[in-house]
């Protein structure tokens, strides 16, 4: 079930720094004390591949967010010693040394599973053994989360294992929702800064189509 305009749960969560401090951190309270939206970004596991491409590229565009008055917050389920050695192993040896923003450790997956991004199939439980069994890895998916300054979800999205994100999509999204905010303009396919955008009216959606 979609969580789309819905409030983000509202749970702390064990995070590290590039720092090396380990320090608890809730998605929700953040947006909302410090009056930023949020990109919340969740991949599946330290030290493998699609990963680290990802959260260079969030780094590199972190300015960009930051412009926009976006924080930019990554997570798996990792713990924050594991997040910490990744983040002092080279780039050029596949690590994220010189990422800045911090990294949620949800190793008890209270976050993750509130959410329900967790790749768990086919729960069962053995008569045999008396235990609940699951198929899958039990980590994330590639899932991303909008949040505005009132801790509302406006975006959401979850990516196979396999498949990289765009981050400027994100950062399109976010533009689009602050005209939406500032102007009470809808914003059409593929709208970007500096497009047209329109009233929500037939009359207005009429005059967009025709030019």
């Amino acid at each position: 079930m979609s969580l789309v305009g819905k409030k983000f749960p509202n749970i702390s969560v064990d995070a590290m720094n590039e720092m090396g401090d380990t320090f608890k951190l809730n998605v929700l309270e953040e947006a909302k004390k410090n009056n930023k939206k949020v990109l919340l970004f969740w991949y599946p596991k330290d030290f493998t591949f699609v990963c680290p491409t990802e959260i260079h590229s969030f780094q590199e565009a972190l300015s960009k967010f930051e412009d926009r008055n976006t924080m930019v917050i990554g997570a798996s389920c990792d713990t924050p010693e594991v997040h910490f050695a990744w983040l002092n192993t080279p780039k050029d040896n596949g690590g994220i040394e010189g990422v800045t923003y911090p990294l949620l450790a949800d190793t008890n997956r209270n976050l993750s599973n509130a959410l329900g991004i967790l790749d768990i199939t086919n729960e069962r439980y053995d008569e045999e053994t008396g235990h609940l069994m699951v198929d899958g890895d039990n980590v994330t998916y590639r899932a991303t989360y909008l949040i505005d300054e009132d801790g509302k979800i406006f975006h959401e999205g979850v990516n196979d294992m396999p498949l990289g994100r765009n981050v400027n999509e994100f950062l399109r999204l976010v533009d689009a929702y602050t005209h939406v905010q500032e102007k009470g303009e809808v914003c059409p396919a593929n709208w970007e800064e500096g497009k047209d955008a329109m009233k929500a009216t037939r009359e207005a959606v009429a005059t967009y189509l025709r030019n």
